[in-house]
């Protein structure tokens, strides 16, 4: 049997035993971290091959830029290239481990009161399982609609904007009112907000807000610019895409990188909305795994990104994700992020059907 594989324009070929050492090669050095030797790899081969036989074919390996030698070692890793075919070609996600999957369903058996919360729970839960930086994303939210607004006063002249979705997403934000407004004039706000608003999409309500609702409120605000603002930043809130990012500090335990700026860079892109969503890229159905310097961003060159979509049917999609080194048991973590996206679209789409009712 020959694999075939481009590689940056050239077509890497493999024998079903280069293969077999390959994935062997992977398999140990992801478990050990140590470089992979020719009397190791003897042990472990299904099948009897001598060590000259498989110095050869490591030799052809380290040829195609699969695998590289190491300064302190005369045993062998993958390459970026390496782990690229490994991914590609070998790796089959392992069945997750019972315990596993009680975590996961226990976790997120609990009693949640809206959409982030369970997003929330979710990337703390997959970082635990996999030891790695996890990302989750909520299901987007573009066909979202209005279906509540209200103002709750706090006294001192303070009022709480809190807006709800047909979703079961809340946004709240509090702020001050001009001395010279009334309650009245609150209230018949609010209700030209419900009337006028409620049903629609939350794109077509933010168009809205650009339209003739100013003039509409203006007969009940002699200024409405700040309410207007305030309800437009609790709108716009509820429509961006949530990131939600857990085991922030497990990057230290497998950064290869020492350096202080480094690392500030690569804290300082978990904390920007824009960055991690340059660094996810778009959703696809199939879990997706990139590697090193198939990612944009420089300061993940020692890194590897799984991410997968999970599917909460007319609610729309969303994304989880987990970052870790290179060096990962692709085939663990495959299986967890499988499994794991399944369950969340169970939750999710369980919540969904008890808001409905």
């Amino acid at each position: 049997m020959i694999s075939l594989s481009a590689k940056k324009g050239v077509i890497v070929m493999l024998s079903e035993r280069q293969m077999m050492i390959l994935r062997a090669v992977v398999r140990d050095f992801t478990n050990t971290g140590v470089p992979v030797g020719s009397k190791t790899l003897a042990k472990q081969l299904p099948i009897h091959v001598s060590s000259a036989t498989i110095r050869n074919e490591l030799a052809a390996l380290e040829e195609q830029g699969l695998i590289e030698k190491t300064h302190s070692s005369s045993g062998r890793i993958p390459s970026g290239e390496g782990y690229r075919y490994y991914v590609d070609h070998l790796v089959k996600p392992d069945p997750l481990r019972p315990n596993d999957m009680d975590v996961i369903q226990s976790s997120l058996g609990g009693d949640f009161h809206k959409i982030d919360e369970i997003i929330s729970q979710s990337a703390t839960i997959l970082s635990n399982l996999t030891s790695y930086t996890a990302f989750t994303l909520k299901p987007e939210l573009k066909d979202s609609r209005l279906s509540g607004f209200r103002l709750i006063p706090l006294g001192k002249r303070q009022v709480m904007a809190i807006l709800v979705t047909d979703s079961g997403d809340v946004e709240n934000q509090t702020f001050d009112v001009n001395e010279k407004v009334t309650g009245e004039q609150l209230e018949a706000v609010v209700r030209l907000i419900n009337d006028q608003l409620v049903g629609l999409t939350l794109p077509e309500v933010l168009k809205k807000l650009q339209q003739d609702i100013p003039l509409k409120i203006a007969n009940y605000l002699q200024s409405p610019e700040g309410f207007l603002d305030i309800f437009g930043d609790v709108l716009t809130r509820a429509a961006q895409e949530r990131f939600y990012v857990g085991g922030r500090l497990n990057l230290l335990n497998f950064s290869q990188d020492s350096d202080v700026d480094s690392l500030k860079s690569l804290y300082a892109m978990l904390d920007k909305t824009d960055d991690i969503a340059d660094v996810l890229g778009q959703p696809s159905d199939k879990i997706s795994v990139r590697i090193g310097n198939e990612m944009t961003n420089d300061a993940l060159r020692n890194f590897s990104l799984i991410t997968a979509t999970y599917d909460v049917d007319q609610h729309g999609k969303g994304m989880i994700a987990i970052l870790g080194p290179t060096r990962m048991p692709y085939s663990r973590m495959l299986g967890i992020v499988g499994a794991f996206r399944e369950e969340l679209a169970k939750k999710l789409l369980d919540y969904y059907r008890f808001y409905d009712e």
